[in-house]
């Protein structure tokens, strides 16, 4: 996983999902809060899902949001977690839909910035 430094600020536009999956994780009491970003620069916002027939995790629901929705591809993803790097399966899932150069911003749950890896 790349790190992000203070020599390499974040882009408001990517400062803005890590704060919506920050926020969408707080509000709903979740594991995980995740948003992507699409080509248009739409933005979608979910949390875990877990019902006892689907068990989605943030950013596969925030994936699923942005497809349903008329996405053709994604410019960025982020998920705000305990975890120490994204899940193989989110990395597919934003891989699908953006590419395998799209980044995933893994943030802590404080929304401070852990590092960047790409969907590939």
């Amino acid at each position: 996983m790349t790190e992000n430094t203070e020599n390499t600020p974040l882009a408001p536009e990517d400062r803005k999902i890590i704060t919506l999956a920050r926020s969408a994780r707080a509000r709903n009491g979740v594991a995980e809060g995740a948003a992507v970003r699409d080509e248009t620069g739409r933005t979608y916002v979910a949390g875990t899902v877990e019902l006892d027939s689907l068990r989605l995790s943030a950013l596969r629901t925030a994936v699923a949001m942005a497809v349903a929705s008329g996405a053709t591809s994604l410019e960025a993803a982020a998920v705000v977690t305990e975890a120490d790097a994204p899940a193989d399966a989110d990395r597919a899932a934003v891989r699908d839909l953006g590419g395998p150069a799209t980044p995933v911003l893994l943030a802590g749950p404080d929304g401070a910035l852990r590092g960047t890896v790409t969907a590939g």
